[in-house]
């Protein structure tokens, strides 16, 4: 910097901060100073135009307002700024987009200091980015009647703006005038064609301009070259898209981050993963800069394949990069991932977005918070929430809502009320989806006094409960073995006139059937149909079970038939509720031919079916084939749950097999399950009745030793007289060996 303009620079700095009580006039105190101290003693513009370029450029913190505030004074009082530092300042006021400024500063220019080419040139271009085109011609015309001959730069801004209006025969009629003038068209000027045309979606012309330019000698630049990719992707002419790249290389233009950008997105909306992926991974290793709306675009065509792997790392080569991922990018991620089930990848990019200052948006993190409490994971929903609290972000009724459906799920119905008092105070009401949330959970807890008591609340609020809801307390009174109150709320419902459906019905019947009114549950039936709710294969499963439940397996049986003639197929449900009645009846030849049935059918059985088929066989005594159901289980990929362990281990328990018995529990431990106060006392009930009270003693302490309760026993039981006499015997047992008159051994058996 030149000393003088060091030493002004300075002086107007101290004058500003110390001098004026005013920031925002402090400027023009010095303009007035200065102004005061020449009018009348000189004509020199120099303290002026250094005074102007000063504002532009070394205090543009205050912005180009107070430059262009001492212009309009200096010029008020006669006094004008050079040329040089007018077209400065224009330049300066059309660069920042000031644009109704540079047109008061042009006015004043032309009337005080006679303008330039390059002063006109401002002009247009101001009117241009203005969009007022058409004002940039007149001013074109007025510039031309003046005598002053339009440059390259002229014509250029002229004609880019035409074009970009799509003006285009006009911006044709200025090119042939520029050359008729004996300007030469540059790279801009058919820069700018080749823009317009390809917008116009014009492409064979714009070939035509581009032969025109080699033609001519002009060497197309990659801004070219780009314009036309960019327009071929945009239409998906990848063919066209190749040919354009190859004569862009062949000509020595190498690619660059906008070529890349435009082939990426252009792929991407075609569905091209692959290229698209590639052509991503190859920016990222030569180190080009990536617009954010490629990695957007990409990140979603990977999710919509599924490819959410690629997407999270890209997304956080995006993070990397200081980039904020679209909203609805982010959130179709972050349901992708909880869908899969990857809630810890999910959960870590919320947080990382959150640390770099691109929080994620309420929708976003509802997804979050939906996926965390679908998954049974409330703990880290919870703190989500705490931390959104905590940040200040924006949550919704939605977010609540959410989480307290979540903790109801998971039957923790007072952290649900938590939440619902907290939302409240927050200022967000209650509204039916938070009521049906907590109800439901109150009624799947049984506490259905509280359910009333809410429900009743709910109607307080000038909410009204819809089918859904009604569904919930009936089912709630169904389970609580309440069904006058429950057939109460189903007349309730019928009233209001709403439109019954298959489900509300199905809940009712259910009850019925627990309660063994089979001759209403099937009346409720036949009222479905005539009200044209036709009865669904739920509301068969339903009645095949409780049939089943009072013995009356053929009429059962009918049913499967009625099924098929209402083209219904029986699923695995119905078939299990049929083996189940035969088994119960002991008729295991029936309960195997249903299975087989079921098998030809292509209905699968599962765990459920096999486990109710194993206890059929025990009961019978048929443990051979008891086992061999659990092998065939395992073979299909089916995992035994507790309860199919404990059956298989009681029927061998009851005959006295204690050796398999323990192998089998061994078997349970090995695939991951914990013995159960039900396990123990068969065991021990089994040891009893076998005459091993020692070693059943022995299980017990064990039992009560890992806390577990043992279950009540009957009066009758060989473990009544014995335990209290045993429990003297002190061991963290984990190997139980016993030699028994039959030389029963049992070593390293996990339990």
């Amino acid at each position: 910097m030149h000393p003088n303009r060091l030493d002004f620079v300075s002086l107007l700095d101290l004058i500003l901060l110390v001098e004026f009580e005013n920031p925002k006039d402090r400027h023009l105190e010095v303009a007035r100073t200065i102004a005061d101290s020449i009018i009348g003693k000189s004509k020199s513009t120099a303290a002026f135009d250094l005074l102007v370029h000063v504002y532009c450029t070394q205090f543009k913190i205050l912005g180009l307002g107070f430059a262009y505030d001492v212009f309009r004074l200096l010029t008020s009082r006669g006094l004008f700024p050079s040329l040089k530092t007018c077209n400065f300042l224009l330049d300066s006021l059309v660069k920042a987009n000031e644009l109704e400024r540079s047109y008061e500063v042009f006015d004043i220019v032309c009337v005080g200091v006679s303008p330039d080419v390059y002063t006109y040139s401002m002009g247009m271009n101001a009117f241009c980015k203005g969009g007022k085109v058409e004002d940039a011609v007149c001013l074109f015309s007025k510039m031309e009647s003046l005598g002053i001959s339009p440059s390259v730069v002229t014509y250029n801004t002229l004609i880019n703006g035409l074009c970009k209006k799509g003006n285009l025969d006009e911006a044709f009629r200025f090119k042939e005038k520029m050359i008729q003038n004996g300007v030469i068209p540059s790279v801009k000027t058919y820069s700018a064609l080749i823009n317009g045309l390809v917008k116009l979606k014009k492409f064979e012309d714009a070939n035509c301009v581009l032969k025109e330019m080699s033609d001519k000698g002009v060497v197309p630049n990659e801004v070219v070259y780009n314009t036309l990719i960019d327009g071929y992707c945009k239409l998906g002419n990848f063919l066209e898209v190749s040919k354009v790249r190859e004569e862009m290389v062949s000509k020595g233009i190498n690619p660059n981050s906008v070529t890349y950008n435009s082939l990426i997105d252009g792929l991407c909306k075609v569905g091209h993963m692959e290229e698209a992926e590639c052509l991503l991974e190859e920016m990222l290793s030569r180190g080009l800069s990536i617009h954010p709306g490629v990695f957007n675009s990409i990140i979603h065509l990977l999710c919509t394949k599924s490819r959410l792997d690629s997407a999270v790392r890209f997304l956080r080569e995006m993070i990397l990069r200081n980039c904020r991922p679209n909203d609805a990018v982010l959130t179709r991620l972050v349901k992708g991932l909880c869908k899969e089930g990857n809630h810890s990848v999910a959960t870590e990019i919320w947080f990382k977005l959150l640390q770099k200052g691109f929080a994620a948006n309420t929708v976003t993190s509802n997804a979050l918070i939906h996926g965390l409490s679908e998954s049974g994971n409330m703990q880290e929903a919870v703190r989500l929430l705490k931390e959104m609290l905590e940040k200040g972000l924006p949550l919704d009724r939605i977010t609540y809502n959410t989480l307290i459906f979540g903790c109801c799920k998971e039957g923790k119905v007072e952290e649900g009320f938590k939440l619902r008092d907290d939302m409240v105070k927050r200022g967000l009401n209650s509204d039916v989806f938070t009521y049906n949330s907590l109800i439901h959970g109150l009624c799947d807890t049984g506490k259905m006094d509280e359910a009333l008591r809410f429900w009743n609340q709910l109607k307080g609020d000038g909410l009204v409960p819809d089918v859904r809801l009604y569904t919930v307390m009936i089912d709630g009174y169904c389970k609580a073995n309440k069904l006058e109150e429950g057939r109460s709320f189903f007349d309730e419902l019928v009233s209001q006139k709403f439109e019954l459906n298959s489900v509300v019905y199905n809940t009712l019947i259910k009850g019925y059937c627990g309660n063994g009114n089979m001759m209403e549950a099937f009346r409720l039936r036949d009222e479905m149909k005539t009200k044209g709710i036709p009865p669904n294969v739920g509301t068969y499963s339903i009645l095949i079970h409780g049939l089943c439940g009072s013995g009356k397996v053929e009429e059962a049986k009918d049913l499967f038939s009625e099924m098929r003639k209402e083209n219904l197929i029986p699923n695995v449900v119905c078939y299990t509720a049929l083996i189940g009645g035969f088994c119960k009846l002991g008729q295991m030849e029936n309960a195997s031919n249903v299975m087989q049935e079921m098998l030809a059918c292509g209905v699968a059985p599962n765990k459920f079916t096999y486990t109710i088929m194993i206890d059929g066989y025990c009961e019978m005594g048929n443990l051979k084939l008891a086992a061999k159901l659990l092998g065939e289980m395992l073979e299909n990929g089916i995992a035994p749950d507790v309860v199919t362990y404990n059956t298989l281990t009681y029927g061998f328990c009851k005959e006295g097999k204690m050796e398999v018995a323990f192998k089998i529990c061994d078997q349970m431990s090995q695939g991951g399950l914990v013995l159960d106060e039900i396990t123990y006392t068969t065991l021990v009930h089994g040891l009893c009745s076998s005459g091993f009270s020692r070693e059943a003693a022995l299980i017990s302490e064990d039992m009560i030793n890992r806390g577990i309760v043992p279950l009540d026993i009957k009066p009758d039981s060989l473990l009544v007289p014995r335990i209290p006499n045993c429990m003297t015997y002190k061991t963290n047992l984990m190997v139980v060996a016993w030699t028994s008159a039959k030389s029963v051994k049992v070593a390293q058996s996990s339990f």
